[in-house]
């Protein structure tokens, strides 16, 4: 008999006990009328406390709270995010027609709101909407799916309360899905998975859930069935209230309920049974009327999966096909009944009075105004900043604080978001999502109403790792050029300008090809500039690999005062795994040098660190100490120390066996098995290492490791490859050292280049 603690969780006694029922005879064994025992002695204490709940009084705005859903919808590319957020603005009245993503009407789709998302047929920026089902308010945001807009996917999961995983029912569970769910989990947010496209050939929605649980390590269940799959795709079967749904009228807006068919009774009795078991894992009460062998209702079975999932315990699994108008609509009550509500999500802030000590929001609009500008966009009346109200109220003509640079600024106009649309609000409470006009402020900033100090932790940004160089073709038009990256940098965290220092071209930099290919476009459409772009450069770092000193003497006497400067110390690498890029130590003992002097020696080494001598790039993972120098009583100044800094690092630089690291890419591919050598071949050649090679039905998955610098066009390598038929996503994984051949190629390339200069 397994040992418990001195009070054991229902959840702990359904495990033993499930195991005992599987194993035992059909006559209950001594023990487990034991454990039946314990649960009705368990269920006499926790009687009496919901009473006791009802009796305070409920404030004004706990009920409108509890009918509001902050929601986003997040997937791998082409799972279909765009096409069900048009369904459920067509359902719930919003909208009024049905367009699809790439339609041959022209119109595109409600959220895609930008000439380009219609055109290319893919989202870009993430869109904000809201709209009301069953009495009930969702502030809904469509996310992009290509891996180039991940800053757009980790910005609008910082803000919600709830999110919707669409998933593949022929693609499955793949490369973005996985690094959607990872930022889910950033950012501590329940979800619900929707197995999508079941009308599609080849679809397979119970090896979607097994791959849901496998790689993504879902603790799921399906909490409908579906009737049909493929052409023969009819409707579902609501596992909770067992009913058999079906979508009728040219839009699937009739939805009829009738018995379950007598030929699916044993399938939806036995995946109810999983349903109930998977939830009694992690769910005490559930367990506890599991084993005393008591009928589960609905609204037992539905309160359960709700505690289970707003816990982040449980994924309940939906299922339909967008495209074709099923399911979508009982996604929907999904939201109402198993996602939480703004008070049911804690959320914390860092009080800036106090040291950043972190303080827990009510998330109540009683509490004093904490909100988070979430997202900037340039619209026709200005800056629009989209803003999350943790706690309290904003009102039009209120004056907030923005905590980050101090300012006091009015509200001049609210709105709320419709896609591109927007209506004019008075005021906006915690637990919603609204815009404000005219505030100058960057992302990430948080806005208080003075009372309070407060920020809200930030968003995790990914380093850029592509680059280009772009000019405009004409300089009249300059102004606009700079204006155009300007807005595009407060926009985008991880869209990064820079001027290179040796040939004073404008350097961007972003996620990929197809991420600054996009800005590229848009400072065509948008501003009237025609650009030209040079040859897309990686982003390059270096590092060195052991310990160097140094000892520099700077001195120049030119008449007047000179400048006399000594610094004596080492370079050496940072430990792996190390958090910082760069640290600077200053362990000198007694006044060799004087400490006013200290922070220009170290301007000097950061300096120095901004470009390596091997290929001009930034050296980073570096710890430089300071340890002995000299000084002059006349002629010792900041300007001659910094300068004996950036010589000392650039003197001991090339004895500290310094090397090349290079972006490398996590590249996942799916292509028909017969062409599986060749491509496997084709990454060997470039210098790629294959992790994984799993088999899905007749195509290969391969996963692969490959330098960045070697995935120049290989989009149409793979389609010539493949006949068109393979596909590849990727992102970046880290950096790492290239190898010797590399390294010599990349420093005589740059020799080269500066000579020719």
């Amino acid at each position: 008999m397994a040992r418990f603690p001195r009070s054991p969780k229902p959840s702990q006694l359904f495990s033993v006990y499930s195991s005992l029922r599987a194993t035992s005879a059909p006559s209950p064994s001594p023990t487990a009328d034991l454990l039946r025992g314990n649960f009705h002695i368990l269920r006499h204490f926790s009687a009496g406390s919901a009473a006791r709940a009802k009796a305070d009084k409920e404030p004004w705005w706990k009920e409108s709270m509890e009918r509001l859903r902050n929601i986003g919808i997040s997937a791998h590319i082409d799972s279909g995010k765009t096409t069900l957020t048009e369904r459920v603005l067509f359902y719930t009245g919003r909208i009024h027609e049905i367009h699809e993503v790439r339609g041959r009407d022209g119109v595109g789709a409600k959220m895609d709101s930008m000439d380009l998302e219609r055109e290319k047929g893919i989202t870009i920026q993430s869109a904000a909407t809201y709209c009301t089902w069953k009495d009930y308010q969702i502030n809904i945001i469509d996310t992009p799916g290509h891996v180039d807009f991940t800053i757009e996917v980790e910005r609008a999961l910082r803000v919600l309360d709830g999110a919707i995983l669409v998933l593949c029912s022929v693609g499955g569970v793949q490369s973005q899905s996985i690094t959607v769910d990872r930022q889910m989990r950033r950012y501590e947010v329940p979800r619900l998975a929707f197995i999508n496209k079941l009308d599609r050939m080849g679809a397979d929605p119970w090896k979607v859930l097994g791959q849901a649980r496998s790689k993504l390590r879902h603790h799921s269940a399906a909490v409908q069935v579906p009737i049909g799959l493929e052409d023969d795709f009819q409707g579902l079967i609501d596992l909770v209230r067992l009913k058999a749904c079906y979508f009728h009228g040219s839009n699937g807006e009739k939805i009829v309920e009738e018995d379950i068919p007598a030929n699916m009774e044993a399938l939806v009795q036995e995946k109810r049974h999983e349903l109930i078991e998977t939830v009694s894992e992690v769910d005490d009460k559930l367990a506890e009327l599991f084993l005393s062998d008591e009928t589960i209702s609905t609204e037992d079975l539905e309160e359960a999966i709700r505690r289970a999932t707003i816990a982040r315990k449980f994924v309940p699994v939906f299922m339909g096909s967008a495209f074709k108008n099923k399911g979508v609509q009982t996604l929907l009550d999904g939201v109402l009944s198993y996602l939480p509500c703004p008070i049911e999500v804690s959320n914390h802030a860092l009080d800036q009075n106090k040291d950043e000590e972190k303080v827990t929001l009510s998330g109540t609009p009683s509490g004093p105004l904490v909100a988070l500008a979430f997202k900037l966009e340039e619209g026709r009346f200005g800056q629009l900043t989209y803003l999350r109200i943790y706690e309290g109220i904003i009102r039009k003509g209120d004056f907030i604080v923005n905590v980050n640079t101090g300012k006091k600024i009015k509200v001049p106009r609210l709105v709320r978001m419709h896609s591109d649309e927007m209506e004019d609000i008075q005021e906006g409470h915690a637990g919603q999502i609204v815009a404000v006009f005219g505030v100058d402020c960057a992302s990430g900033d948080t806005f208080t109403n003075g009372a309070v100090r407060y920020t809200m932790t930030s968003m995790n940004v990914p380093e850029p790792v592509m680059s280009l160089a772009v000019q405009p073709v004409s300089k009249d038009s300059g102004g606009q050029f700079s204006k155009a990256l300007n807005r595009f940098q407060r926009e985008d965290p991880t869209f990064r300008v820079g001027l290179d220092p040796e040939s004073g071209q404008t350097i961007i930099s972003g996620m990929g090809e197809l991420h600054l290919d996009i800005y590229v476009e848009r400072i065509r459409r948008e501003y009237k500039v025609d650009a030209t772009v040079g040859k897309p450069r990686v982003n390059f770092r270096e590092t060195v690999t052991q310990r160097a000193e140094f000892d520099y003497l700077h001195k120049k006497q030119s008449g007047g005062q000179g400048q006399f400067g000594r610094v004596v110390g080492y370079i050496e690498p940072l430990p792996l795994g190390s958090t910082t890029k760069f640290e600077f130590d200053n362990m000198l003992v007694g006044q060799a040098i004087p400490s006013n002097f200290i922070p220009a020696i170290e301007k000097g080494f950061k300096e120095a660190a901004n470009s390596g001598s091997l290929i001009g790039h930034p050296v980073e993972n570096i710890r430089v100490v300071l340890n002995d120098g000299a000084s002059h009583a006349v002629d010792s100044s900041e300007l001659a120390f910094k300068l004996a800094s950036i010589y000392a690092f650039r003197q001991c630089y090339t004895a500290a066996k310094p090397v090349i690291l290079e972006p490398v890419m996590l590249v996942e591919l799916k292509v028909p098995t017969e062409f599986q050598g060749t491509v496997a071949g084709d990454i060997n050649k470039r210098k790629g290492v294959i992790v994984g090679n799993d088999q899905d039905a007749d195509d290969s998955i391969i996963t692969a490791h490959v330098p960045l610098n070697n995935m120049f066009g290989y989009s149409t390598a793979l389609r010539s490859m493949t006949q068109g038929k393979g596909e590849f996503t990727m992102e970046y994984k880290e950096h790492l050292a290239v190898s010797q051949d590399v390294q010599m190629q990349l420093v005589n390339t740059y020799k080269a280049s500066k000579g020719a200069e």
